[in-house]
């Protein structure tokens, strides 16, 4: 039954939805008319409440898909399709140790935390102080009384990650403009065999994120993959696909760490023909100390 302080999720017939958290004496109000609080608090989840123009409207709690679709953002939000892809991707497990950097909104931090569980740990990292602090409202809105293993930090990953999560880290998720950037630091953090998944939205940022982590040397081969979505019409025989699609929100990529000294096999096939071409620059990566295997030295 619903309770004051309760999260409360309103549609209506063509599937508008409003959330209000239950407050005594207060009203929900529409220009389809209003909704005292109290006449909600007492109710099950999944039944109906007339406004006072005889409005009926369906009161459920609101799912976290729900959520994150509805509040407020102060950076591009990581949409649910893809924070499932990247929760089975990169298989996150009750219980593990994961490095997020880019927090943006928080709807891939409330994901991973609900995935984690209680005896999990999950370290954000986010360089705008602001959107940390949008960030922090919206998980904690979603989950105001739960105590979260969650630390969240403003700063570059690279320049303020602590020493004492090197080689601790089960999962290292990257949701940035510069992925690239954080390759040596996510493998000194992770531990052999741990996951790096990377969240990008452009061919020419997913490109060279695969080929600074080809130079590296210390990954296995890189794996890139994006979703779409669409819905469908479902009405008596009449089923047929929707109009519209989700055709791209992003591509994912995931590789796994390799223990220390261990290469990773060298790719036999050749690269199709002006995949490098005459005007490719291998990346400059000589100031991030990495030893490189004689392999890689060259274009493949």
């Amino acid at each position: 039954m619903f309770s004051y302080g309760d999260r409360v999720q309103l549609s209506d017939s063509k599937g508008n939805k409003h959330t209000i958290v239950l407050t005594e004496g207060k009203e929900f109000h529409t220009h389809k008319g209003a909704i005292a609080h109290e006449s909600i608090v007492g109710m099950d989840e999944g039944s109906m409440v007339s406004s006072t123009n005889g409005t009926a409207y369906l009161i459920l709690k609101p799912l976290l898909f729900d959520h994150i679709l509805a509040m407020p953002r102060g950076a591009a939000v990581i949409y649910p399709r893809d924070s499932a892809q990247i929760l089975m991707e990169a298989d996150i497990f009750p219980g593990a140790t994961v490095v997020e950097a880019g927090v943006g909104s928080g709807g891939l931090s409330s994901y991973l935390l609900r995935a984690l569980g209680p005896q999990g740990r999950l370290f954000s990292y986010e360089r705008r102080e602001d959107f940390a602090e949008t960030a922090q409202k919206n998980v904690r809105s979603f989950f105001p009384e739960a105590e979260l293993p969650w630390t969240i930090t403003v700063g570059d990953l690279q320049d303020v990650a602590s020493e004492e999560l090197f080689g601790e880290v089960d999962r290292v998720v990257l949701d940035m403009l510069a992925p690239w950037e954080c390759v040596e630091i996510s493998r000194k953090l992770l531990k052999p065999g741990g996951v790096l998944c990377c969240y990008v939205a452009t061919t020419t940022q997913l490109s060279r994120t695969v080929e600074t982590l080809r130079l590296h040397d210390s990954w296995t081969e890189p794996r890139a993959w994006e979703t779409l979505q669409r819905g469908w019409h479902l009405e008596g025989l009449s089923v047929r696909p929707e109009h519209r699609m989700v055709g791209h929100t992003g591509f994912l990529l995931t590789t796994r760490r390799l223990a220390d000294g261990v290469r990773p096999f060298v790719k036999r096939s050749k690269p199709a023909p002006g995949a490098y071409g005459s005007d490719w620059i291998r990346p400059d990566i000589s100031h991030l100390g990495w030893e490189e295997s004689p392999t890689n030295t060259d274009k493949p």
